[in-house]
């Protein structure tokens, strides 16, 4: 059982970083060089409406995964790493849930009324919020890696 506790926590962990990657460094450029607001915001609502239907699941199966094997070993014997990993995924999930019911909720709002500027500008604080879910997904990794 523990096998596939942790085979999903990584699978979802694998998943949400790597979408997280993907918009950051392919997507986002590519949409930029190719593609004027009026198509490319539009563009990125839909990927990102759909990645963050995966990324709503993965927290769930993070949640209930880590903590499965958390509270299988007990809190006070669990190794620092796991710890500081779960209190980095609480923060990642906080973080989200601030992106997804701030900066997007207003990205999707501005799209709908073909406010170009404003659009650009959300999707601006989006990557800004990624890529500190990315870094902190960094960290809780080391952590685990490092001192468990």
């Amino acid at each position: 059982m523990h096998a596939l506790m942790k085979f999903l926590h990584l699978a979802a962990a694998i998943a949400w970083l790597g979408g997280i990657s993907f918009m950051l460094f392919a997507l986002r450029p590519a949409a930029a060089e190719q593609l004027a607001p009026p198509q490319r915001l539009p563009l990125i609502v839909q990927v990102l409406r759909r990645f963050f239907v995966g990324v709503w699941a993965g927290i769930a199966v993070l949640l209930l995964t880590g903590l499965a094997m958390l509270l299988a070993v007990g809190m006070k014997s669990a190794p620092t790493g796991w710890h500081m990993m779960f209190g980095l995924g609480l923060l990642m999930f906080a973080l989200f849930g601030h992106l997804y019911f701030g900066p997007f909720r207003r990205l999707k709002q501005a799209v709908a009324a073909s406010d170009w500027p404003e659009g650009g500008r959300r999707v601006g604080q989006i990557a800004t919020l990624a890529m500190a879910n990315l870094a902190l997904g960094a960290l809780a990794i080391a952590a685990v890696i490092f001192l468990a």
